[in-house]
């Protein structure tokens, strides 16, 4: 099995960050925000990343693609927010649910490693929500390490 990045056709940019926008919000309701909250730092959010629809510099966004030439998920990578230019962040990464446990995110993540170290990358970071063990064991077994955990009990 191959899988290649292929960067985003400009003119879907838009459809795919709403999408992005779609699942950040939905994610975060899962942790227990509200909609109305999510929605509004997911909007906040990408619109820090993508002033005016485009992506900041140094931000890319790729399509996953297998050896057929089908898209089967996408990557956004690019810099973090520290002064340290040589600090990457994945910043989102899908497989769509039919293609997720074939390999693809694993070689994807390898991929978007080997992009960001020809950038100049000396770390790549990423987060991973709790309620998603399958991605922690993904980046785990890639050699990414738990540098922070953020906890909470709901009361009531």
């Amino acid at each position: 099995m191959s899988v290649t990045l292929r960067h985003l056709d400009a003119q879907l940019l838009p459809a795919w960050l709403e999408r992005s926008r779609a699942e950040y919000a939905k994610d975060l309701v899962a942790t227990g925000q509200s909609p109305e909250d999510a929605h509004r730092q997911a909007r906040e959010s990408m619109a820090r990343s993508f002033p005016s629809g485009t992506p900041s510099p140094g931000h890319a966004v790729f399509d996953v693609v297998d050896d057929a030439g089908e898209t089967v998920g996408y990557l956004w990578i690019g810099p973090d927010t520290s002064d340290d230019a040589g600090a990457w962040w994945i910043w989102d990464i899908a497989i769509d649910a039919d293609k997720q446990g074939r390999g693809f995110g694993r070689r994807a993540m390898v991929l978007g490693e080997e992009y960001a170290r020809a950038r100049g990358a000396h770390t790549l970071g990423l987060s991973v929500f709790g309620f998603n063990p399958g991605a922690r064991g993904l980046y785990e077994s890639l050699g990414y390490e738990t540098t922070s955990v953020k906890m909470r009990k709901r009361l009531g």
